[in-house]
């Protein structure tokens, strides 16, 4: 999910750089795809246990990155 218009809350949460991991959406600062926290939850795993396994991912990151996908879910629907 890359940042887009002027949405602060996503451009310091996610990035995307052909740098780094061939341009995957990864959590800013790091090199953890963003699609890796969405996986642990559709397993069915909590959000602890993906920030227990990537612990360079900020609480903060993972929680605002949910709810920007809730925002944009929330005004497509």
């Amino acid at each position: 999910m890359p940042p887009r218009g002027s949405d602060a809350t996503t451009k310091s949460v996610v990035e995307s750089s052909p740098d780094i991991l061939g341009g995957t959406p990864v959590f800013s600062g790091t090199r953890v795809p963003v699609a890796t926290l969405l996986d642990y939850l559709a397993a069915g795993d909590p959000q602890e246990r993906f920030l227990d396994h990537s612990p360079i991912v900020k609480r903060e990151q993972a929680v605002a990155l949910l709810n920007e996908l809730k925002d944009r879910f929330d005004a497509a629907a």
